[in-house]
């Protein structure tokens, strides 16, 4: 072997040594990077399991007043029961049957209060709330004001 065939072995040995260096940095820098990933993710982790159990805690303390809340309807129901068999009403929230009752949807959607249910009745819902008729609505009312417009207009 030359010299020019030992120096240039020796060189490729080198440049060898150093990509194999760098091919080791970087596998731990890859691996570092993957430490702090599932860190990140643990503590993502650990600050989901935290908003969750304040959320169980929540709800089972709704849960609890709701059960209580029950139960004091229940007690109530119970006497009001009692109270009708013995012939006797002796509460403020007790009335007779048919008493303050009417005929009226609007008068007893009223006296429900905001936010209750509507009753539908067989026909389904009230017309206003019919896509179909609201549609219409809108084509006929359109159609007016445009005829009212051109009479303006002309």
């Amino acid at each position: 072997m030359s010299e020019d065939d030992t120096q240039t072995t020796a060189e490729s040995e080198a440049r060898g040594a150093e990509l194999r260096e760098n091919v080791a940095l970087t596998d731990a820098r890859r691996a570092e990077e993957e430490v702090a990933k599932a860190h990140a993710e643990a503590e993502a982790a650990e600050k989901k399991e935290e908003k969750l159990s304040r959320k169980e805690k929540r709800l089972r303390e709704k849960a609890e007043r709701v059960h209580a809340e029950a139960d004091r309807m229940r007690a109530q129901a119970a006497a009001a029961e009692k109270a009708r068999e013995s012939g006797t009403v002796s509460g403020a929230g007790v009335a007779s049957p048919g008493v303050g009752a009417t005929s009226d949807p609007d008068a007893q959607a009223a006296a429900r209060g905001p936010g209750s249910a509507t009753f539908v009745g067989a026909d389904g819902p009230p017309a206003t709330q019919r896509p179909e008729v609201l549609i219409g609505a809108t084509f006929v009312g359109s159609f007016v004001v445009a005829r009212i417009l051109k009479r303006i207009f002309d």
